[in-house]
């Protein structure tokens, strides 16, 4: 487990944005910068922004180098059930990638009946809908069940600062976001790598309860994995030992994803409208420390953060001088 002292450390030099204009036209999106090549390739730089609510946050200490670490460590692990985006890895921070177009639609998928947004199934099926996203939803569920089998539960793909809506596939089609072949063989790859992804955590005593795929077409017509896979940020993560313990006594799971900062921000009445409440430093490490065990207990191996000046770094091992 990393010293919290070198968290803290890693609070005072955030990578809160980039500007390698260099590297190629630049994009920024809630949590990465990316910049696109006239040669077909994308850098994307994972920085330490945090969003939760589908708003930006702030930062947390050494996010951007966990996130990309075990992305990395997925995209590696699952290149045998669906193409990835991943070209080279040249620094902690920053991911060499094939040039995508992205589908219109992120793919969600569900291995659990829980969630604290406004649009999560268990809010959902609270308020009495027994059908979401075209799936029908069984009678006498409590929240953190495990659902009877995965569902995909695909969504809308807005604009940063908007929100993201949940629809059926008939929903999402008509809309014209999609077509119904590209959703149909990105659904495939997506319930794959979820049931891939399941077994691995079983492995290390860990419930993949739910996570986001995002899909794009190559130059070649491709449809390949980008952005991120199975990362705290776009997965729930829970211990499998107490999980049904607590469900027994009526508790939430132990979890150590991003959900400890919604919980803290729901706390105070945040739930993504409004003015962000302030997040203390203690929250904020403590949100970090969570991400490095997350990160630690799903790859079995030990996260070696890089205190480094991270922009100079960047520019150095890109070769931007």
């Amino acid at each position: 487990m990393v010293d919290p002292t070198l968290i803290r450390q890693a609070l005072d030099r955030p990578v809160r944005t980039t500007h390698l204009d260099a590297l190629g036209r630049r994009y920024e999106g809630k949590v990465r910068d990316n910049y696109t090549t006239a040669d077909g390739r994308r850098y994307l730089v994972t920085t330490d922004r945090v969003s939760a609510f589908d708003r930006v946050l702030g930062t947390l200490p050494l996010k951007g180098q966990l996130l990309q670490w075990v992305a990395d460590f997925w995209f590696r692990r699952t290149a045998h059930i669906a193409p990835n985006h991943v070209l080279s890895v040249p620094d902690p921070n920053v991911i060499e990638a094939r040039e995508c177009t992205p589908l219109g639609a992120e793919f969600v998928v569900r291995g659990y009946l829980t969630g604290v947004t406004k649009t999560s199934i268990w809010t959902h099926y609270a308020a009495g809908a027994r059908v979401f996203c075209g799936h029908a939803l069984p009678e006498g569920l409590k929240k953190n069940d495990r659902l009877p089998e995965p569902l995909l539960t695909p969504s809308t793909k807005a604009p940063q600062g908007g929100h993201d809506v949940s629809l059926s596939r008939a929903e999402l089609i008509a809309s014209g976001a999609v077509t119904s072949a590209d959703f149909d063989a990105a659904a495939a790859l997506a319930m794959a790598l979820f049931r891939f992804g399941q077994a691995h955590c079983a492995s290390r005593g860990l419930i993949l309860v739910d996570t986001k795929y995002e899909f794009g077409r190559d130059r070649d017509g491709t449809i390949r994995v980008i952005d991120e896979i199975h990362t705290p940020d776009s997965s729930r993560y829970w211990f499998a030992a107490s999980y049904a313990e607590r469900a027994a006594q009526g508790l939430e799971p132990e979890s150590f994803d991003k959900e400890y900062l919604r919980r803290f921000l729901a706390e105070r009445g945040f739930t993504g409208d409004g003015p962000i409440p302030e997040i203390p430093d203690a929250v904020k490490i403590e949100s970090s420390r969570r991400y490095i065990e997350a990160c630690e207990a799903v790859t079995g191996e030990a996260f070696v953060p890089n205190l480094e000046e991270p922009i100079a770094r960047m520019r150095r091992n890109l070769g931007l001088g």
